[in-house]
């Protein structure tokens, strides 16, 4: 698995008129949501393309674990795709990584794109050398006008040099100080579920991002504590927390998850922020890259992400 010295291999960029395949590796598709979220995509210049077999269902799968395994394989050796974007999360991502070829993956590094369920895809490429992005999915957030913050997509797919992720007014910092890492993570569940597996998240030297949806702040609590006991937090440089969507006890429960978190990771000694809106979030999906080096800055009241390489190529 790649350490934070290693560079990983990057995508090529995506540009305008650019063809985009789309899959679903996950939970069987809404149709009606999937075409409105590629419309989207077609009113932003690219050139959505996908199976008709993506609409197959079994039981909550879109489709056999063949055909989602062959789907993610011939999209990857389309000479014609520049960029692979998962339709929707759910279940299902964690059937494809002891059949996934990573021969026909590797050789063709492409932009990408997912969350939930597809963390399991998005760090088993990103230890595999491949850049990642966590972010927007078609049939989730481009079918809404607002559900993707549109700056951090063209940074992060289509920039060729450092930038920043602009953070919203939500981010709040919970324990000051800097840190340089590779940028990685994703869902926690996923992330605390890939623990034991020969898939198991590689968190050292890195800045590590962390989100989930509807998780009450007990569940948390377990999950980073699972982390931590399996010294899963002893190398990471620097946490950040997503919007952590609908994570409450009760609407007037008397403490707040920020409580919860500084209290399992107050004394690792790394700066942690929370509020970081990618993934699972009410509006404005933030696109991620992961695999490249980045600096986490929490000083006072003010945050700062700096992505400090490109994450594609020319």
């Amino acid at each position: 698995m790649p350490t934070s010295n290693t560079k990983s291999v990057k995508p090529p960029a995506l540009r305008p008129g650019d063809t985009i395949g789309i899959i679903a590796p996950a939970s069987n598709v809404n149709r009606s949501e999937f075409e409105a979220g590629c419309a989207a995509l077609r009113r932003a210049g690219y050139n959505p393309v996908y199976s008709d077999s993506i609409f197959d269902r079994d039981l909550y799968f879109a489709g056999s674990l063949d055909r989602r395994v062959r789907e993610l394989e011939e999209v990857f050796e389309r000479d014609d795709v520049r960029a692979i974007i998962c339709a929707r999360g759910g279940y299902g991502a964690n059937y494809l990584l002891n059949k996934l070829d990573l021969r026909k993956v590797q050789p063709r590094p492409k932009i990408f794109v997912g969350y939930s369920d597809i963390t399991c895809l998005l760090t088993h490429f990103t230890d595999n050398g491949l850049i990642t992005f966590h972010g927007p999915m078609v049939a989730k957030d481009w079918v809404h006008d607002n559900g993707v913050e549109l700056e951090s997509w063209q940074s992060a797919l289509s920039v060729t040099k450092p930038w920043n992720i602009p953070l919203n007014k939500e981010s709040k910092p919970l324990i000051e100080g800097e840190a340089e890492g590779v940028l990685y993570g994703g869902c926690l569940s996923i992330l605390v579920a890939s623990l034991g597996t020969p898939f198991q998240i590689n968190t050292k030297g890195k800045i590590l991002f962390i989100e989930d949806v509807a998780a009450k702040p007990y569940q948390i609590d377990r999950m980073l504590m699972q982390l931590r006991i399996g010294g899963h937090l002893d190398h990471v440089r620097g946490m950040i927390f997503g919007e952590m969507l609908d994570c409450i006890q009760s609407p007037n429960q008397d403490y707040t998850l920020e409580d919860v978190i500084v209290r399992i990771v107050g004394d690792l000694n790394i700066p942690v922020a929370f509020g970081v809106k990618s993934g699972h979030v009410s509006k404005g999906n933030i696109t991620l890259p992961f695999g490249v080096e980045a600096k986490l800055s929490v000083q006072g009241s003010s945050i700062s992400l700096t992505i400090r390489e490109s994450a594609v190529s020319i």
